[in-house]
């Protein structure tokens, strides 16, 4: 059994990737997981959350998949994607995808900006989308002692991207306003993996999974996995 380990961004939640695990899991029979770290979710408690919480809860769902699983792959969205690294360096992840990660600073009031953008260009009842509104009433509210949080994460992770050797593909937004691009190519020169894909989406914001490239991506994504398996 294979399994897939979906790890949301900062001040987010599950539905940032969902559309790419509702993708997976109609076209495969894997088990997809898509936990929520602690002080996240439908409504934000990130006040006295430290890093060291979401590394811990990460570990503790890539452990318990392991457990269900002969293989795990693992995508993490933003901070997601910081988590992530952080799961292939430790343990045996077969095929990592990096979506939008933050291995730069995360400006919350920026990603405010950047989902309003996003939303006014493409998406139709934008007012009424959950994702609208959950960005609405809670990114403006997180305390600077999370960003802080974040950013000792950040600090944690950097120095183990040579150490890590699972295959990996890097997918990251060119219209993206949280994340430059800088933070992709970052990652494709410093990560310690043999196999490494660089894809750049033209047309995405920062949540390159409810963005205009979304059906590319989750191809590519599906592909880029299944090649260890021949499982297509």
């Amino acid at each position: 059994m294979i399994g897939c380990l979906c790890i949301h961004g900062f001040t987010g939640s599950p539905e940032e990737v969902a559309p790419l695990a509702d993708y997976l899991r109609e076209r495969t029979d894997w088990i997809i997981e898509t936990p929520i770290l602690p002080g996240h979710g439908d409504e934000l408690r990130l006040k006295g959350i430290t890093y060291d919480r979401w590394v811990a809860a990460a570990e503790q769902a890539f452990q318990a998949l392991s457990h269900r699983c002969d293989m795990v792959h693992v995508v993490g969205f933003s901070m997601g994607g910081v988590l992530a690294v952080h799961l292939a360096e430790k343990y045996p992840v077969a095929r990592l995808v990096l979506l939008s990660a933050a291995f730069y600073y995360v400006n919350p009031r920026q990603l405010w900006c950047d989902i309003r953008e996003m939303f006014a260009n493409g998406w139709r009842g934008v007012w009424e989308h959950p994702l609208f509104l959950r960005y609405r009433n809670k990114v403006m509210a997180t305390p600077f002692s999370a960003v802080r949080e974040f950013r000792k994460l950040v600090r944690h992770v950097r120095p183990r991207l040579p150490h890590v050797q699972a295959p990996v593909l890097i997918a990251q937004g060119e219209k993206d306003g949280i994340v430059p691009l800088k933070s992709a190519y970052y990652l494709y020169e410093k990560i310690g993996s043999s196999e490494k894909i660089l894809l750049l989406l033209p047309n995405s914001y920062h949540h390159v999974c409810h963005s205009a490239d979304r059906h590319g991506l989750f191809a590519e994504t599906e592909k880029f996995l299944c090649a260890a398996y021949h499982c297509k």
